[in-house]
Protein backbone atom coordinates (compact mmCIF):
# COMPACT_ATOMS: atom_id res chain seq x y z
CA UNK A 1 0.00 0.00 0.00
CA UNK A 2 1.44 3.19 -1.15
CA UNK A 3 0.51 5.54 2.15
CA UNK A 4 -0.03 9.32 1.71
CA UNK A 5 1.56 10.78 4.46
CA UNK A 6 1.50 14.65 6.05
CA UNK A 7 4.65 15.64 8.28
CA UNK A 8 4.36 18.23 10.10
CA UNK A 9 8.21 19.46 11.08
CA UNK A 10 10.34 22.14 12.20
CA UNK A 11 14.33 22.42 12.95
CA UNK A 12 16.73 20.04 12.28
CA UNK A 13 15.31 17.39 13.77
CA UNK A 14 12.13 17.50 11.49
CA UNK A 15 13.79 17.96 8.55
CA UNK A 16 16.21 14.90 8.90
CA UNK A 17 13.04 12.90 9.03
CA UNK A 18 11.35 14.60 6.69
CA UNK A 19 14.36 14.15 4.47
CA UNK A 20 14.46 10.30 5.91
CA UNK A 21 10.49 10.04 4.15
CA UNK A 22 11.26 12.06 0.79
CA UNK A 23 13.82 9.65 0.00
CA UNK A 24 11.31 6.51 0.59
CA UNK A 25 7.59 7.99 -0.68
CA UNK A 26 6.85 9.18 -4.13
CA UNK A 27 6.03 13.51 -4.37
CA UNK A 28 2.48 12.67 -4.55
CA UNK A 29 2.37 10.66 -1.34
CA UNK A 30 4.40 13.15 0.67
CA UNK A 31 3.58 16.74 1.40
CA UNK A 32 5.48 18.32 4.21
CA UNK A 33 3.93 21.35 6.83
CA UNK A 34 6.55 23.86 7.91
CA UNK A 35 6.51 25.89 11.13
CA UNK A 36 6.64 29.42 10.42
CA UNK A 37 6.75 30.87 14.12
CA UNK A 38 10.14 31.39 14.02
CA UNK A 39 10.33 33.72 10.99
CA UNK A 40 11.37 37.42 11.24
CA UNK A 41 12.87 40.76 9.81
CA UNK A 42 16.53 41.19 10.00
CA UNK A 43 18.59 44.09 8.56
CA UNK A 44 14.67 44.72 6.60
CA UNK A 45 14.67 40.79 4.87
CA UNK A 46 11.92 38.39 5.92
CA UNK A 47 13.80 35.29 7.49
CA UNK A 48 11.87 31.80 7.14
CA UNK A 49 14.83 29.76 9.81
CA UNK A 50 12.78 26.55 9.39
CA UNK A 51 11.61 26.96 6.47
CA UNK A 52 14.73 26.76 4.90
CA UNK A 53 16.23 23.90 7.21
CA UNK A 54 13.70 21.92 5.89
CA UNK A 55 14.06 23.16 1.95
CA UNK A 56 17.73 23.08 2.58
CA UNK A 57 17.62 19.70 3.57
CA UNK A 58 15.46 18.04 1.16
CA UNK A 59 17.64 19.57 -1.61
CA UNK A 60 21.13 18.61 -0.24
CA UNK A 61 22.14 22.01 -0.21
CA UNK A 62 22.18 22.39 3.75
CA UNK A 63 25.13 22.41 6.19
CA UNK A 64 26.16 18.61 7.12
CA UNK A 65 28.02 20.04 10.43
CA UNK A 66 25.06 22.22 11.71
CA UNK A 67 21.76 20.65 9.95
CA UNK A 68 21.59 24.57 9.43
CA UNK A 69 22.02 26.61 6.43
CA UNK A 70 23.96 26.25 3.24
CA UNK A 71 27.24 24.20 2.42
CA UNK A 72 30.02 25.46 1.67
CA UNK A 73 29.33 29.01 2.83
CA UNK A 74 30.98 32.60 2.38
CA UNK A 75 30.49 34.79 5.12
CA UNK A 76 31.61 38.40 3.13
CA UNK A 77 28.16 40.14 3.53
CA UNK A 78 28.46 39.24 7.17
CA UNK A 79 31.70 40.09 7.66
CA UNK A 80 30.91 43.91 6.14
CA UNK A 81 28.24 44.45 8.16
CA UNK A 82 29.73 44.38 11.36
CA UNK A 83 32.42 46.47 9.84
CA UNK A 84 29.74 48.94 9.28
CA UNK A 85 28.72 48.80 12.55
CA UNK A 86 25.50 46.14 11.95
CA UNK A 87 24.34 43.68 14.39
CA UNK A 88 25.47 40.41 13.35
CA UNK A 89 23.87 37.83 16.13
CA UNK A 90 22.12 36.41 13.40
CA UNK A 91 24.33 35.43 10.88
CA UNK A 92 23.59 35.39 7.18
CA UNK A 93 25.78 33.33 4.98
CA UNK A 94 25.98 34.74 0.97
CA UNK A 95 24.27 31.92 -0.20
CA UNK A 96 21.21 32.17 1.73
CA UNK A 97 21.05 35.47 1.93
CA UNK A 98 20.11 35.79 -1.50
CA UNK A 99 17.18 33.27 -0.93
CA UNK A 100 15.87 35.74 2.09
CA UNK A 101 16.22 38.83 -0.63
CA UNK A 102 14.10 36.81 -3.26
CA UNK A 103 11.69 35.69 -0.44
CA UNK A 104 11.65 39.55 0.26
CA UNK A 105 11.55 40.98 -2.77
CA UNK A 106 8.94 38.86 -3.74
CA UNK A 107 5.99 39.04 -0.50
CA UNK A 108 6.77 42.95 -1.39
CA UNK A 109 5.30 42.61 -4.58
CA UNK A 110 2.28 40.45 -2.80
CA UNK A 111 3.15 36.93 -3.98
CA UNK A 112 2.04 34.28 -0.64
CA UNK A 113 4.93 32.55 1.25
CA UNK A 114 3.61 29.29 0.22
CA UNK A 115 4.08 30.44 -3.67
CA UNK A 116 7.16 31.62 -2.99
CA UNK A 117 8.44 28.25 -1.01
CA UNK A 118 6.65 26.34 -4.59
CA UNK A 119 9.22 28.63 -6.71
CA UNK A 120 12.19 27.81 -4.44
CA UNK A 121 11.81 24.16 -4.44
CA UNK A 122 11.01 24.13 -8.07
CA UNK A 123 14.41 26.17 -8.55
CA UNK A 124 16.05 23.72 -5.96
CA UNK A 125 14.84 20.30 -7.84
CA UNK A 126 12.94 19.77 -4.92
CA UNK A 127 10.10 17.35 -5.92
CA UNK A 128 8.23 16.78 -2.63
CA UNK A 129 5.25 19.40 -1.64
CA UNK A 130 6.51 21.73 0.99
CA UNK A 131 4.26 23.94 2.66
CA UNK A 132 4.40 26.57 5.18
CA UNK A 133 1.73 26.29 7.87
CA UNK A 134 0.48 30.05 7.38
CA UNK A 135 0.83 32.60 4.88
CA UNK A 136 -0.16 34.87 7.48
CA UNK A 137 2.37 36.31 10.13
CA UNK A 138 2.06 33.71 13.57
CA UNK A 139 5.17 35.26 15.46
CA UNK A 140 5.90 32.47 18.18
CA UNK A 141 6.73 34.92 21.70
CA UNK A 142 8.97 32.96 24.51
CA UNK A 143 7.72 34.50 28.00
CA UNK A 144 11.14 34.84 30.09
CA UNK A 145 11.84 35.49 33.47
CA UNK A 146 15.10 37.99 33.00
CA UNK A 147 13.95 39.69 30.31
CA UNK A 148 9.86 39.32 29.60
CA UNK A 149 8.37 38.51 26.43
CA UNK A 150 11.18 37.85 23.50
CA UNK A 151 10.12 37.47 19.98
CA UNK A 152 11.77 33.92 19.15
CA UNK A 153 15.31 34.62 17.37
CA UNK A 154 15.47 36.87 20.09
CA UNK A 155 15.32 33.90 22.44
CA UNK A 156 16.88 31.19 20.88
CA UNK A 157 19.88 33.28 18.76
CA UNK A 158 20.82 36.22 20.67
CA UNK A 159 20.22 35.80 23.70
CA UNK A 160 21.18 31.55 23.18
CA UNK A 161 18.25 30.36 25.09
CA UNK A 162 19.85 31.23 28.35
CA UNK A 163 16.42 33.08 29.67
CA UNK A 164 14.32 31.01 31.91
CA UNK A 165 11.52 30.06 30.03
CA UNK A 166 8.05 30.82 31.53
CA UNK A 167 5.37 29.99 28.89
CA UNK A 168 4.88 30.58 25.22
CA UNK A 169 2.28 32.35 23.13
CA UNK A 170 1.57 32.42 19.10
CA UNK A 171 0.52 36.19 18.43
CA UNK A 172 -2.28 36.67 15.68
CA UNK A 173 -3.48 33.34 16.46
CA UNK A 174 -7.08 33.59 16.81
CA UNK A 175 -6.81 35.16 12.55
CA UNK A 176 -4.70 32.90 11.34
CA UNK A 177 -5.51 30.88 8.40
CA UNK A 178 -3.84 27.69 7.32
CA UNK A 179 -1.75 28.32 4.18
CA UNK A 180 -3.33 27.17 0.67
CA UNK A 181 -3.25 23.38 0.36
CA UNK A 182 -2.44 22.76 3.94
CA UNK A 183 -6.15 21.69 4.41
CA UNK A 184 -6.59 19.46 1.46
CA UNK A 185 -3.45 17.66 2.46
CA UNK A 186 -4.41 16.79 6.04
CA UNK A 187 -7.76 15.59 4.56
CA UNK A 188 -5.95 13.56 1.70
CA UNK A 189 -3.46 11.89 3.82
CA UNK A 190 -3.82 8.37 5.17
CA UNK A 191 -1.47 9.38 8.19
CA UNK A 192 -0.35 12.33 9.52
CA UNK A 193 3.58 12.14 11.20
CA UNK A 194 4.86 14.78 13.88
CA UNK A 195 8.84 14.74 13.16
CA UNK A 196 10.89 15.01 16.08
CA UNK A 197 10.75 18.76 16.09
CA UNK A 198 10.49 20.83 19.73
CA UNK A 199 6.93 20.24 20.94
CA UNK A 200 6.81 23.36 22.30
CA UNK A 201 8.51 25.98 19.52
CA UNK A 202 8.15 23.71 16.07
CA UNK A 203 5.08 21.70 16.42
CA UNK A 204 2.39 23.67 18.52
CA UNK A 205 2.99 26.85 16.04
CA UNK A 206 1.84 24.27 13.62
CA UNK A 207 -1.35 22.93 14.93
CA UNK A 208 -2.28 25.82 16.40
CA UNK A 209 -1.44 27.50 12.79
CA UNK A 210 -3.12 24.68 10.93
CA UNK A 211 -5.79 24.34 13.24
CA UNK A 212 -5.24 20.23 13.02
CA UNK A 213 -6.95 19.61 16.20
CA UNK A 214 -10.13 20.88 14.96
CA UNK A 215 -10.07 19.38 11.40
CA UNK A 216 -9.50 16.06 13.59
CA UNK A 217 -13.07 16.34 15.24
CA UNK A 218 -14.65 17.30 11.78
CA UNK A 219 -14.19 14.09 10.71
CA UNK A 220 -9.60 12.86 10.98
CA UNK A 221 -10.92 10.33 12.61
CA UNK A 222 -8.11 7.90 14.69
CA UNK A 223 -9.48 4.71 12.87
CA UNK A 224 -8.55 5.82 9.53
CA UNK A 225 -5.95 8.56 9.81
CA UNK A 226 -3.82 7.99 12.74
CA UNK A 227 -1.39 10.60 13.87
CA UNK A 228 2.13 9.47 14.83
CA UNK A 229 4.75 11.18 16.49
CA UNK A 230 8.73 10.93 17.21
CA UNK A 231 9.91 11.65 20.54
CA UNK A 232 13.09 14.65 20.41
CA UNK A 233 13.80 13.43 23.55
CA UNK A 234 16.06 10.51 24.23
CA UNK A 235 17.45 9.23 27.58
CA UNK A 236 15.99 12.85 29.04
CA UNK A 237 17.69 15.03 26.85
CA UNK A 238 16.90 16.65 23.21
CA UNK A 239 19.23 15.25 20.36
CA UNK A 240 19.18 19.03 19.58
CA UNK A 241 17.99 22.72 20.71
CA UNK A 242 16.56 23.96 23.87
CA UNK A 243 13.47 21.45 23.86
CA UNK A 244 14.97 19.41 26.97
CA UNK A 245 15.81 22.86 29.00
CA UNK A 246 12.01 24.54 28.40
CA UNK A 247 10.45 21.17 30.00
CA UNK A 248 12.55 21.46 32.73
CA UNK A 249 12.04 25.55 33.34
CA UNK A 250 8.27 24.86 32.90
CA UNK A 251 8.23 22.46 35.93
CA UNK A 252 8.72 19.20 34.18
CA UNK A 253 10.96 16.76 33.80
CA UNK A 254 11.67 16.28 29.71
CA UNK A 255 11.58 12.38 29.20
CA UNK A 256 9.99 10.74 26.04
CA UNK A 257 7.17 10.29 28.98
CA UNK A 258 6.71 14.08 29.05
CA UNK A 259 6.49 14.40 24.89
CA UNK A 260 3.69 11.74 25.18
CA UNK A 261 2.13 13.50 27.29
CA UNK A 262 1.73 16.82 25.86
CA UNK A 263 0.25 15.01 22.85
CA UNK A 264 -2.42 12.90 24.57
CA UNK A 265 -6.12 12.81 22.98
CA UNK A 266 -4.05 13.80 20.19
CA UNK A 267 -1.97 11.27 19.24
CA UNK A 268 -2.51 7.66 18.19
CA UNK A 269 0.86 6.14 17.91
CA UNK A 270 3.95 7.11 19.57
CA UNK A 271 7.82 5.92 18.46
CA UNK A 272 10.67 6.45 20.62
CA UNK A 273 14.39 5.19 21.48
CA UNK A 274 14.82 2.38 22.68
CA UNK A 275 16.59 3.81 25.39
CA UNK A 276 13.81 4.77 26.86
CA UNK A 277 12.22 1.13 26.75
CA UNK A 278 11.47 1.00 30.26
CA UNK A 279 8.45 3.58 29.72
CA UNK A 280 6.64 2.20 27.09
CA UNK A 281 3.73 0.45 29.78
CA UNK A 282 3.39 4.68 31.21
CA UNK A 283 2.96 5.70 27.66
CA UNK A 284 0.81 2.96 26.62
CA UNK A 285 -1.45 3.66 29.36
CA UNK A 286 -2.19 6.84 27.67
CA UNK A 287 -4.05 5.17 25.57
CA UNK A 288 -1.00 5.26 22.73
CA UNK A 289 0.34 2.24 20.50
CA UNK A 290 3.56 2.35 20.95
CA UNK A 291 6.94 1.44 18.68
CA UNK A 292 10.38 0.98 20.16
CA UNK A 293 13.15 2.13 17.77
CA UNK A 294 16.82 3.13 17.42
CA UNK A 295 15.84 6.63 16.67
CA UNK A 296 19.05 8.38 16.45
CA UNK A 297 19.80 9.79 12.56
CA UNK A 298 23.31 10.39 12.54
CA UNK A 299 23.58 10.15 8.32
CA UNK A 300 21.32 9.42 5.69
CA UNK A 301 20.90 5.95 6.17
CA UNK A 302 19.91 6.77 9.83
CA UNK A 303 17.11 9.55 8.34
CA UNK A 304 15.91 6.47 5.81
CA UNK A 305 15.79 3.74 8.69
CA UNK A 306 13.81 5.47 10.86
CA UNK A 307 11.50 6.75 8.01
CA UNK A 308 10.75 3.17 7.30
CA UNK A 309 10.22 2.23 10.93
CA UNK A 310 7.38 4.86 10.92
CA UNK A 311 5.85 4.03 7.86
CA UNK A 312 6.11 0.24 9.20
CA UNK A 313 4.30 1.34 12.58
CA UNK A 314 1.63 3.50 10.39
CA UNK A 315 0.66 0.26 8.74
CA UNK A 316 -0.27 -1.46 11.83
CA UNK A 317 -2.66 1.55 12.74
CA UNK A 318 -4.47 1.72 9.67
Amino acid sequence: MNLKIVALAGGVGGAKLAHGLAKILSPENLTIIVNTGDDFEHHGLYISPDLDTVCYTLAGLANPVTGWGRVNESWNATENIAKLGGQTWFQLGDRDLATHLMRTSRLKKGDSLSAITHDFCHAWGIEHRIIPMTDDYMPTIVDTVEMGELPFQEYFVHQRCKPTVKGFRFEGVESVRPAEGVEKAINDADAVVICPSNPWVSIAPILAATKLNSTREAGFTSKKNPIVALSPIIGGEAVKGPAAKMYRELGIEPSALAVAKGYEGFVDGFIFDKVDAVLEPEIQNLGMKTMIIDSYMKDINGRERVAKDVLKFIHTLL
